[in-house]
């Protein structure tokens, strides 16, 4: 969609970093914990931004290929790499009817909803592949104007895991964060 990719290389536009150089603070507390359940090292970074989860990855030892709408942001995340010596497969890619195509160990999805999304994610897993996912929760504390669309509802992201076949080994809510967010980590279990 030509207004997303528009919008979203208006906001990365800058020099500074609208995410900032860190990575997720779900992603570096689960680390480890990633590292030793995941069957292999491919990942996939949805809609990736300008790069610094794609990046913290690849210094953990993934290979990752990482996905966004903004040519902006993907310039960004490639002049990081660069820059940190590290390997990134970055991709301009509209996500919406975005069909994954390779078969992944890790997916991340981190502050990006597109619920028809998730069962292809689960699909593109590699048997006890992982799925990390946090995204904004629509809460009454949420500050600012947002697109209902774009927000999970209370309860709604288990839900869409639970029909997939795997198991939860993590889901929490933070309504009352100044941000409200809900989260999962999910690992792919066929019978």
């Amino acid at each position: 969609m030509e207004a997303d990719r528009i919008k979203w290389n208006q906001r990365y536009s800058g020099e500074e970093y609208l995410m900032g150089l860190l990575p997720s603070r779900f992603l570096t507390e689960r680390i480890e914990q990633i590292k030793t359940l995941c069957p292999g090292s491919r990942a996939l970074d949805i809609a990736c931004g300008e790069g610094r989860n794609s990046i913290f990855l690849a210094h953990n030892g993934f290979q990752v290929t990482a996905v966004d709408i903004s040519d902006e942001g993907l310039k960004k995340g490639r002049r990081r790499m660069r820059d940190e010596g590290v390997s990134v497969n970055f991709s301009a890619v509209d996500l919406e009817g975005y069909d994954i195509v390779r078969q992944y160990d890790l997916i991340i999805n981190l502050n990006f909803l597109l619920r028809e999304l998730i069962p292809k994610e689960v699909t593109a897993l590699n048997q006890d592949g992982l799925i990390l996912l946090e995204t904004i929760l629509d809460s009454p504390k949420l500050p600012g104007i947002h697109t209902r669309r774009y927000l999970l509802q209370p309860g709604e992201l288990r839900r869409l895991f639970n029909r997939e076949p795997g198991t939860i080994l993590e889901y929490d809510e933070f309504p009352d964060n100044a941000t409200p967010t809900a989260r999962i980590l999910f690992q792919k279990r066929l019978p």
